[in-house]
């Protein structure tokens, strides 16, 4: 097979695989949840991702989505919200709906489809976007055609980076399975949050033909040349190569945790429904109510040092033992 022949064969196979996937049915919880996010604004699309997809849907669960947008002024917020987005995105909403006698609770990024694009990409600093649509994700809704197609090409681009990232942090030689586990493992530490260890093996060990699949048609997209011998796959990558991307990975994992800080900072000034997502968390994890008046909701910053003294008092910020 020519060059142009199994590229073309590459894009097919993949094109086919990720649209298939984003396709895939989700729980009613999930569809009824889309539903009321749609009323919200006018996004382009509404991606679902994360523990709620691999796991199912608990009473502890929290959903996952991402609102992509035409323009930030699609969706309705404070102009220091839309300003902040723009210049350090994403954005994070939480909200909350009863259905069926339970509460359903989601945390909800915002980009815009031009971001979208350019944080699946294999340049930018930032790893997060492309790390979390690299694992499997569910298009939940799409306005059009267009923008179907849109959001289809940008979680392809997730992939693919993911996959051309995993072939300079994996083994000379080894199977699929191996290279996406030294991606995630590289991944997860350049954020700011707590994992258990071996996190992301345990993603790809949950979809292992998934991960098989996907990698050499992305290599071949992303112009990786490799081997594949009885399984076995070896990139053909100099040690210069290798040398040069583990150069470039380092400045990503040294400027990761500061974005994420970043992030969290502008999120006291950004985050719609940050009160209530964190009284959920504390009561979550160390069983204490946190009762939230209408002043705390909506002022956080005034409000937020005297119900943290009295939860310190309460013990909610002891380690179990």
């Amino acid at each position: 097979m020519s060059g142009a022949s199994q590229l073309l064969s590459a894009v097919k196979q993949l094109t086919h695989y990720v649209a298939a996937e984003l396709q895939t049915p989700v729980a009613p919880e999930v569809r009824e949840f889309v539903s009321e996010l749609t009323e919200k604004g006018r996004p382009l699309g509404i991606l679902f991702y994360g523990s709620g997809l691999r796991g199912g849907i608990q009473s502890d669960t929290l959903l996952d989505f991402y609102v992509i947008l035409d323009k930030q002024s699609d969706w309705p917020r404070s102009l220091a919200a839309r300003i902040g987005n723009a210049l350090l995105p994403p954005n994070v909403e939480y909200y909350e709906i009863e259905s069926g006698g339970k509460t359903l609770r989601a945390k909800v990024a915002i980009l815009t489809l031009a971001q979208f694009r350019k944080l699946t990409g294999f340049t930018p600093w930032d790893t997060t976007v492309w790390a979390r649509f690299s694992q499997p994700v569910r298009l939940v809704w799409f306005a059009n055609k267009k923008a179907e197609v849109a959001l289809i090409r940008s979680v392809m681009r997730a992939v693919i980076t993911g996959a051309r990232w995993a072939a300079c942090f994996g083994p000379k030689k080894g199977q699929a399975e191996e290279f996406w586990n030294a991606l995630y493992q590289r991944t997860y530490q350049t954020e700011l949050r707590v994992e258990k260890a071996g996190r992301g093996a345990s993603i790809v060990a949950a979809y292992p033909e998934r991960y098989a699949a996907l990698l050499v048609p992305c290599w071949i997209i992303a112009g990786v040349r490799f081997i594949e011998e009885a399984g076995l796959l070896s990139p053909m990558l100099s040690a210069q190569d290798r040398e040069k991307s583990n150069a470039d990975w380092l400045w990503r994992k040294k400027i990761g945790k500061p974005l994420n800080i970043a992030r969290l900072v502008k999120a006291a000034f950004t985050f719609a429904g940050g009160p209530r997502y964190a009284a959920w968390k504390i009561e979550r994890h160390s069983g204490i109510s946190v009762p939230l008046t209408p002043f705390a909701e909506k002022h956080p910053l005034i409000a937020g040092p005297p119900i943290l003294w009295k939860l310190w008092r309460k013990g909610a910020f002891q380690k179990s033992s």
